[in-house]
């Protein structure tokens, strides 16, 4: 199997990805929900750092630094930065932000390592759905140096507009920062998974193409 594939089943193990029929935050009815919460050990950590590893190898995005924005990207990063070096041999650093900047010790609104003019950053999270994860910390990097982000990895594109625009979040975020963003997985991938019997589900394909038709972004 691909690492796409390896990355899809792992979603279904760890109960991750699960099919059915669910009410969205947006209230728009899924035949999918991804729960990102359901990544509770050790060894599920370290598998989802190399995924994300691949997926900065497999793109050839140029990397000093992994940025993780609180709270959850800050273990993600992590894992991320560990893989990395790990099995591409890749000795990035790592950052990530505090909720509250500190006033006292080494002070400042980073800890990990001190970003610096031109760097390369890549920032990591889970599912972009808004986009605010991003819109929140572009301002914050850039108030600590003149970085360059030269991506954001996250683990699943669901290819679908947004209430307000044709556009994706991960399209609406390129035109809004220029920052591409890139997932270890797509929608399609996961209908196409089900379909080469990768994982169950071939009871859901009809619903998961009537609601990509629907719902899912202009391209």
């Amino acid at each position: 199997m691909t690492y796409k594939e390896q990355f899809i089943r792992f979603m279904v193990d760890c109960g991750v990805l699960t099919f059915g029929e669910f009410t969205l935050k947006s209230g728009r009815k899924a035949p999918y929900f991804i729960n990102c919460g359901n990544y509770r050990t050790g060894e599920q950590l370290g598998r989802l750092g190399e995924f994300y590893a691949d997926c900065i190898a497999d793109n050839k995005i140029e990397v000093e630094t992994l940025f993780g924005p609180a709270y959850k990207g800050i273990p993600l990063a992590v894992s991320a930065v560990i893989a990395l070096s790990k099995k591409y041999g890749i000795d990035a650093s790592y950052c990530f932000d505090r909720k509250e900047a500190k006033d006292h010790g080494e002070g400042g609104m980073f800890v990990g390592k001190k970003l610096a003019d031109g760097e390369k950053v890549i920032i990591i999270d889970d599912v972009m759905t808004s986009g605010k994860a991003l819109r929140e910390s572009m301002p914050k990097l850039k108030s600590a140096a003149d970085v360059d982000v030269t991506g954001m990895v996250i683990t699943v594109d669901r290819q679908e507009k947004a209430l307000d625009t044709e556009l994706s979040a991960v399209d609406q975020a390129y035109e809004d920062f220029g920052v591409k963003v890139y997932s270890i997985v797509t929608m399609e991938d996961i209908i196409k998974a089900i379909e080469d019997g990768v994982v169950e589900g071939r009871e859901y394909l009809d619903s998961m193409k009537a609601y990509r038709a629907q719902y899912g972004a202009a391209k």
